[in-house]
């Protein structure tokens, strides 16, 4: 149902890898994605992917004050050194623009070349969204990333490129409002998928057997199905909670809001769900 899907989404989603050296020299890194959306070098990701950029700067700041002798503890974890790798050595992002509360970042990459992205997405019209419709993620999951920290920079193993990508089914099942933003009436809006995201697939897209985005990936949500069965386990009985897993992603009217407001263009599908 989503071969040829898969493979046009594939043309133009790509790994953001997330890499931390922290205060106690320990190295962390992990996987999202992104979406290049058109050939000025726009994409859209998940908000809290990046989030970590401005967590890196609060660190920053809470350890220069630790050593003024400020009196602030001292915390191995904070993050001295970040980066985020966005499909490629030579691409940079200087600035982002984020609606947080649905988990949306749009950026440019400077001095882009359009060549990178084999093609660019269709988005469906959001009228044409319809429950019940088999809707497919991509993103990076199930792939370890081992960085080093050398000459002030990560560094990363030749043989850890290509990143496989990785596809999973989900019907839609419901839309979600999270109400309004505060700040400018907003509304907050969420696809609903009856599969549950992976780690790696945040900030990729979920699109329809046509390749058209319906959403960008952002969370799971475990749903207490309201029983909890108790089973025996060396003697002693324990009591089951049982949840569902549920896909999030952030919806496509959301998503093209946004963009507008920005100035960013897109193309938008002509043909109907």
């Amino acid at each position: 149902m989503f071969t040829t899907s898969i493979a046009t989404a594939s043309n133009y989603t790509f790994p953001i890898i997330i890499s931390n050296r922290h205060q106690d020299t320990t190295i962390s890194s992990s996987l999202g994605a992104f979406v290049i959306i058109n050939e000025e070098g726009w994409f859209i990701t998940a908000a809290h992917i990046i989030q970590q950029t401005s967590i890196h700067q609060t660190h920053l700041k809470e350890y220069n004050e630790y050593i003024n002798g400020s009196g602030t503890v001292l915390n191995p974890q904070w993050i001295l050194n970040h980066s985020l790798w966005f499909g490629a050595d030579h691409h940079r992002v200087n600035q982002f623009f984020v609606f947080p509360e649905n988990d949306l970042a749009i950026g440019k990459i400077e001095n882009y070349d359009p060549s990178f992205a084999k093609e660019y997405p269709r988005f469906i019209d959001p009228k044409e969204i319809k429950v019940g419709r088999s809707l497919c993620k991509l993103g990076f999951p199930f792939y370890d990333i081992q960085a080093t920290f050398t000459n002030n920079s990560f560094h990363y193993a030749s043989n850890l490129f290509p990143i496989p990508r990785f596809p999973y089914e989900g019907m839609m099942t419901r839309i979600v409002s999270g109400g309004l933003r505060s700040a400018d009436n907003r509304e907050i809006l969420w696809i609903e998928t009856s599969s549950p995201g992976l780690r790696g697939q945040s900030g990729g897209p979920i699109f329809d057997n046509k390749g058209r985005i319906w959403a960008l990936q952002s969370m799971t949500r475990h749903i207490p199905l309201g029983f909890s069965p108790k089973i025996s386990k060396n003697g002693v009985e324990i009591e089951e909670n049982q949840f569902i897993n549920l896909g999030w992603g952030v919806h496509v009217k959301s998503i093209l809001d946004f963009l507008d407001m920005h100035g960013v263009r897109y193309h938008l599908a002509s043909d109907v769900a």
